[in-house]
């Protein structure tokens, strides 16, 4: 149920805490074996904070929306007494404090069931790569959930917990969330603290939700940044009369077939609905791949410099080889990569002054298989990881609020990805709430 109507029967006690938990449980044992979407599922922990949850309700105490709900987390965001893993066999300290978003889920009375898989280091986008073994699709284990956030799709997607959290540089909440049929939510740079959370390039780093609805994304956002009371959702944005700029040469230009036409097919039905569809162009598309990559490799060497000397044998291979054969850029590619970003993002906002979302598939590709390294396309061949980053990261540059909810399913029943992006983070979200609500609201995968 969406989290209004769990608080509702929460506060009228149909339901406890520990009910919710233990359905969470039943679906872990289920779904665990086959997807592996978790590093530790702590059985114990959760059912202490449910009873504590539902103790603190009894005597009259209410921490809001989310106060008693099972929530995971992906594995590089600090819980105190936990090992931070972030996916990688070298990260072996346990956390001495929560890092402040997950201190805030706490105030809220959220109950933490475990923390999810991901690709190491939050290095791809496929969470395959991983020291504890790939996160598989719950559809077909065969096929990658997504990534790097892809055990906390596989999380809320089978029920193993009502929201996740997720963290996003080039798409990794967005990415999983459209392979796995959901809400993923990537909020405006620097509106959840990154205190506490395992880095690739702070540049671009965000901190963000994976939901079943929009309504959803927005009240786990909310309690992610701050222990305030929650601030009511914005009211859904009415279709007719909306302002949607499609970025149709650019996120068009490569992409699967029916998911092109799926897309495009949902952004008729809005027009028909009394929205208005305007093309435009995205000038400074050409520099999103070589002013990321400078980016985050820069940072990311950074980062890993000094560990890779102590523990390059725990690494998974593949994300040991990125980084040791990687050239560290230069202070000036650096510098001019900062230049190319801020361009990026006066580009995107320039857009926005003319209308209100720029609209875009949220994948280009269904999830590919496990193994698969290149995506033949009728121009020539491109990387997985690069078909998988391609449309979400140029809004990490930019360093606007996006968003993907699910439109749609192939022939073969994967998930149709919309993707939005707005001026600020409450207009975009009464947009994909009016979207949502017009397009049926109904979540895939």
């Amino acid at each position: 149920m969406p989290l209004r109507d769990t608080a509702r029967d929460l506060r009228a006690g149909t339901v406890r805490a520990r009910d919710l938990v233990e359905e969470a449980i039943a679906c872990i044992d289920r779904w665990q074996p086959a997807t592996n979407a978790f590093i530790e599922v702590d059985v114990a922990e959760a059912r202490y904070m449910a009873d504590v949850a539902d103790n603190e309700r009894r005597r009259g105490i209410d921490r809001g929306l989310l106060h008693g709900v099972p929530v995971s987390l992906k594995d590089l965001l600090d819980q105190q007494g936990h090992v931070t893993t972030a996916g990688s066999r070298s990260m072996t300290t346990v956390a001495a404090a929560d890092a402040p978003a997950v201190a805030h889920l706490r105030a809220h009375g959220a109950v933490f069931l475990g923390r999810t898989n991901m690709h190491e280091f939050a290095m791809g986008t496929t969470s395959e790569d991983s020291g504890f073994g790939p996160v598989r699709h719950h559809r077909d284990p065969g096929h990658s959930a997504g990534g790097s956030s892809g055990g906390s799709a596989v999380a809320v997607a089978t029920g193993m917990s009502h929201v996740s959290i997720g963290s996003d540089t080039g798409g990794s909440v967005r990415i999983p969330s459209a392979a796995c049929g959901l809400v993923g939510l990537k909020p405006a740079w620097g509106e959840v603290s990154l205190t506490g959370v395992v880095p690739l390039s702070p540049t671009v780093d965000c901190v963000g939700p994976l939901a079943r609805g929009v309504e959803d994304a927005w009240y786990t956002l909310q309690a992610l940044r701050s222990d305030s009371a929650l601030p009511p959702c914005p009211a859904a944005r009415p279709v007719r009369g909306l302002r949607i700029g499609v970025l149709r040469d650019f996120g068009w230009r490569a992409v699967m077939p029916e998911i092109g036409s799926g897309v495009a097919d949902q952004l008729d039905a809005l027009a028909a609905a009394g929205a208005t569809l305007q093309d435009m162009p995205l000038v400074t598309a050409p520099l999103v791949i070589p002013a990321y990559g400078t980016l985050v490799i820069r940072e990311a060497l950074d980062f890993h410099a000094p560990r890779l000397s102590a523990h390059a044998d725990r690494y998974t291979p593949a994300v040991r080889g990125r980084l040791q054969t990687a050239a560290r850029p230069s202070d000036d590619d650096y510098a001019r990569a900062h230049e190319a970003r801020v361009s990026i993002e006066a580009d995107v906002a320039g857009l926005l002054t003319a209308v209100d979302v720029l609209a875009l598939p949220g994948l280009a590709i269904t999830p590919p298989p496990l193994g698969q390294t290149h995506v033949m396309w009728p121009h020539g061949e491109e990387l997985t990881r690069m078909a998988m980053l391609r449309l979400t990261q140029p809004f990490n540059l930019s360093r606007h609020p996006a968003i993907v909810l699910p439109v749609g399913t192939t022939a073969e029943g994967w998930s149709i990805s919309l993707q939005l992006v707005g001026r600020d983070t409450p207009s975009l979200v009464a947009v994909a709430l009016g979207i949502e609500a017009a397009l049926g609201g109904a979540t895939f995968g």
